[in-house]
């Protein structure tokens, strides 16, 4: 899975009224400078939201294995892969 497929199936849970913050919480975390730095935003990210969205931060946890090869890549490839 690629990071824009992992955040149209995010989108998919949440209400329009909290779209907005939900999607610049998850921000941090996929345009994190590292994978470390992504680690740690996802883990804020989870206990923000996950009392509303349990299924969002799991889903991103259970995908990590795909989603972290897109942190191998220098910041400038990244924007053009992310799809």
């Amino acid at each position: 899975q690629c990071i824009i497929h992992q955040i149209r199936n995010t989108t998919k849970f949440v209400s329009y009224k909290e779209l907005k913050p939900l999607m610049a919480d998850l921000k941090r975390v996929y345009a994190a400078p590292t994978e470390e730095i992504a680690l740690a935003e996802l883990e804020s990210f989870d206990e923000k939201w996950s009392g509303k969205y349990p299924k969002i931060a799991k889903s991103w946890k259970d995908n990590w294995a795909n989603l972290s090869t897109y942190f191998k890549y220098p910041e400038a490839v990244r924007r053009l892969i992310y799809t």
